[in-house]
């Protein structure tokens, strides 16, 4: 990836753009197959809030929720807090993604459990489904942060060309360089 940094000032000369190649650091998948990306990436393609809750064993209790709203919240138990355990988890989901769901912060180390709660609604279903959903999104979370994305034909070419032009412009520069240092020890009296 190419990107322009910000200007590079001198006390004695003008400032000047560098222009600086990056690599995305790719963190867990390093060691990964390219079988093990398309597994992870048709896992998510396919993936909706409802396939973990048919397939994972998971325990929903409900407690009276904290805040305002008056005597509702003292009579009823309408806070909807669902755990599931990591290892039943974890062979749900793709390899790439169980370093991402152990260090989220909805992991409670001390049980090995994911644990999350929701009282943004008055009904015990819609915070269930609520939490559901955060699973859904802690786990599509993971996806984006682990799984690299696919590359175009047409991003690749462009790329491609744009590390051609660089090549060439560092030549060029180099070429200049050459011929000014060049000139500089021949150009000398020759009496």
């Amino acid at each position: 990836m190419l990107r322009y940094l910000r200007p590079l000032r001198s006390v004695t000369t003008p400032p000047t753009w560098r222009l600086v190649r990056s690599f995305a650091h790719r963190g867990p998948t390093d060691g990964a197959d390219e079988e093990d990306i398309k597994a992870a990436r048709h896992f998510l393609a396919n993936l909706d809030a409802d396939t973990i809750r048919r397939n994972a064993p998971h325990d929903v209790s409900f407690s009276r929720s904290s805040g305002p709203g008056g005597q509702n919240v003292n009579k009823v138990s309408s806070k909807a807090t669902l755990r599931i355990s990591l290892p039943s988890l974890l062979p749900l989901l793709p390899k790439l993604l169980h370093p991402h769901i152990v260090s989220s912060r909805y992991h409670a180390a001390k049980t090995s459990d994911v644990v999350i709660q929701a009282d943004d609604s008055r009904k015990q279903t819609d915070n269930v489904i609520s939490c559901f959903r955060r699973l859904h999104e802690l786990i599509v979370e993971a996806g984006r942060a682990s799984v690299p994305g696919e590359t175009s034909e047409a991003t690749s070419k462009r790329v491609e060309g744009l590390q051609k032009a660089e090549k060439a412009q560092r030549r060029k520069a180099k070429e200049f360089q050459s011929k000014k240092k060049g000139a500089r020890r021949g150009g000398g009296d020759e009496r």
